[in-house]
């Protein structure tokens, strides 16, 4: 079940591999990401020190969070990955061209996960050349539709 998508990044980005990662997250940003106020538009994985990290993400408190807690809304925070797939990822990431984003958030058998993706940059031709294949597809469903219609 999804939370939240990043539409951005299928629009700026050609997506080659997909992970699924855990995340750390503080019982205030649990119940913020339950409420549905996260927003992952301009968020982005590095990877520091073998490990991954998500920035940028912005979960905003919630107004009935406990008044003893300081919420800092973007917080960097750690994604829980396996060795392998750290290593497979930190390779790949050096080479020119790739980068990490996070894809959308989900629950995965009562916990929040990441989709993260390794991905490479479109230019502004690929990303023209997207948007005419995607309306030449819906306009061919149109007429498939209207045919089986009559």
């Amino acid at each position: 079940m999804s939370i939240v998508t990043n539409k951005k990044a299928l629009h700026d980005y050609f997506i080659e591999d997909k992970f699924e990662a855990g995340l750390v997250l503080e019982g205030w940003e649990v119940k913020s990401i339950r409420g549905g106020h996260v927003q992952l538009k301009d968020s982005y994985i590095k990877l520091k020190d073998g490990e991954a990290w998500l920035i940028g993400c912005h979960i905003s408190a919630l107004s009935s969070a406990s008044s003893h807690v300081n919420p800092d809304t973007i917080r960097t925070k750690k994604l829980l990955l396996n060795r392998r797939e750290l290593d497979r990822l930190i390779g790949k990431v050096e080479q020119k061209g790739y980068s990490l984003v996070a894809l959308n958030l989900h629950y995965s058998k009562g916990k929040i996960k990441a989709d993260i993706a390794l991905g490479r940059g479109k230019k502004m031709y690929d990303k023209r050349q997207t948007e005419k294949e995607r309306e030449l597809n819906r306009e061919k469903s149109q007429l498939i539709k209207q045919y089986k219609r009559i």
